[in-house]
């Protein structure tokens, strides 16, 4: 059996508690972060915060799907057209390359873009990676659209680093 990445709710504020209890019960896992500085009244402090809240992607065969479903801070499966919603290895490959960067801080739309050139950026941290060029909040910025989750991630680039991708 072949695995696929899916991706599960969680319950609110239960993406670490649910990705512990995935690695416990040896379910392949990926719990994208970044690190943020937290300001409380009284102290700051920075703190690994979830890239997406409420989301975990799982590796899993369909043999895995109802034991991933038992864990007790999963809701359910995001869908898609009624199955299940699928994402690609590069799709994963991608927000691992965006989440372990540190240069570029990453901000969640869950806007998709349809329209911008297509870009590949050339140098730099996220070397490789494509997606839109749009104009966000007056910025520049890269959109990876994950489509299967209705979502898009924007990275603040320098024009300098990005190259039209012809068509």
């Amino acid at each position: 059996m072949t695995k696929s990445w899916y991706v599960v709710y969680t319950r609110s504020r239960a993406e670490k508690k649910a990705y512990a209890e995935l690695l416990a019960l040896e379910i392949e896992a990926y719990l994208p972060t970044q690190r943020k500085l937290r300001q409380w009244s009284d102290r700051k402090k920075w703190v690994d915060m979830p890239l997406f809240p409420g989301y975990i992607f799982v590796h899993i065969t369909n043999k895995d799907y109802d034991k991933t479903l038992k864990i007790n801070n999963i809701v359910s499966f995001v869908r898609f057209e009624g199955k299940a919603a699928i994402v690609s290895n590069s799709q994963i490959e991608s927000i691992k390359q965006i989440a372990n960067q540190t240069i570029h801080e990453v901000d969640i739309s869950h806007q998709l873009f349809n329209e911008g050139d297509q870009v590949q950026v050339t140098s730099g941290p996220l070397i490789g990676l494509k997606g839109s060029l749009i104009s966000y909040r007056g910025k520049k910025r890269v959109a990876v659209i994950i489509n299967q989750l209705s979502i898009s991630l924007l990275v603040e680039i320098n024009v300098d680093s990005l190259e039209k991708i012809k068509e």
